[in-house]
């Protein structure tokens, strides 16, 4: 998803495209991997100094609401934040450095259904992550 489409799609929701957001977006539209809030924060805040901790939250949060970004559970247990890609996507993230590929395809229609006659619920969406370690970390730990 390009950084216009993110301005936009704020704007056609009515939100303000204050300087904060704009620095939030544009750290997170350039970035080839998920960002953790801190490391967002610290991109971000070389566009707006007067960005507060806050209001990457509060935008990381509205971002996340209107389908326009997704956490990703990093090894460390922290939580990465990506820009959504078209269609239905999962992630493959390496335990070694954190980075993230998206995968498609999803075949797990049966399953789904399993778990909604098990459980009692309407299974409205998933979210699944894989995890391993990534060819170029696997090359370095044989050399």
């Amino acid at each position: 998803m390009q950084e216009q489409t993110l301005v936009e799609c704020l704007r056609a929701h009515g939100y303000k495209l204050t300087q904060a957001r704009r620095a939030v977006i544009h750290a997170l539209a350039i970035s080839p991997t998920p960002l953790s809030v801190n490391d967002l924060y610290a991109r971000a805040h070389a566009d707006a100094a007067d960005l507060g901790l806050v209001t990457v939250y509060r935008t990381l949060e509205l971002l996340v609401d209107l389908g326009l970004v997704r956490p990703v559970h990093l090894v460390d247990n922290c939580h990465g934040y990506t820009l959504v890609s078209p269609g239905h996507t999962h992630h493959v993230v390496c335990r070694e450095c954190n980075s993230v590929v998206e995968i498609t395809g999803c075949d797990l229609g049966a399953f789904l259904d399993a778990v909604a006659q098990q459980t009692g619920y309407r299974v409205t969406g998933h979210w699944l992550e894989v995890e391993g370690v990534c060819p170029a970390c696997r090359k370095a730990t044989r050399t």
